[in-house]
């Protein structure tokens, strides 16, 4: 086989670096959701607060492991919605206050 019957390559990552991006990016959302909820811990004793992050950590995680399955457009789905979740369901209590 020949390089013109190979066609022109495709520029970016492969799907490997990929998922190793996701899953370097969804453990440091991860470690960093997580150390806001300790700082927010000791500011307020709020049981959303505990949840809103609870939930975050929780879907950061799952982020991680569909990475991990190379599933990451997913995952990159997932992590979006889980820091846009935590943001919005703080700014949202911080609000009410």
């Amino acid at each position: 086989m020949s390089e013109a019957d190979q066609g022109p390559e495709r520029p970016g990552l492969t799907p490997r670096q990929a998922r190793h991006i996701r899953i370097a990016l969804s453990a440091v959302i991860m470690i960093a959701v997580g150390l806001a909820l300790v700082l927010r811990l000791d500011t307020t004793h709020s049981v959303l607060t505990l949840g809103f992050y609870g939930i975050a950590l929780t879907l950061s995680g799952s982020a991680l492991i569909l990475s991990k399955h190379g599933r990451t457009r997913v995952a990159t789905a997932v992590l979006g919605s889980c820091v846009g979740l935590a943001v919005a369901a703080e700014w949202a209590v911080a609000s009410l206050r």
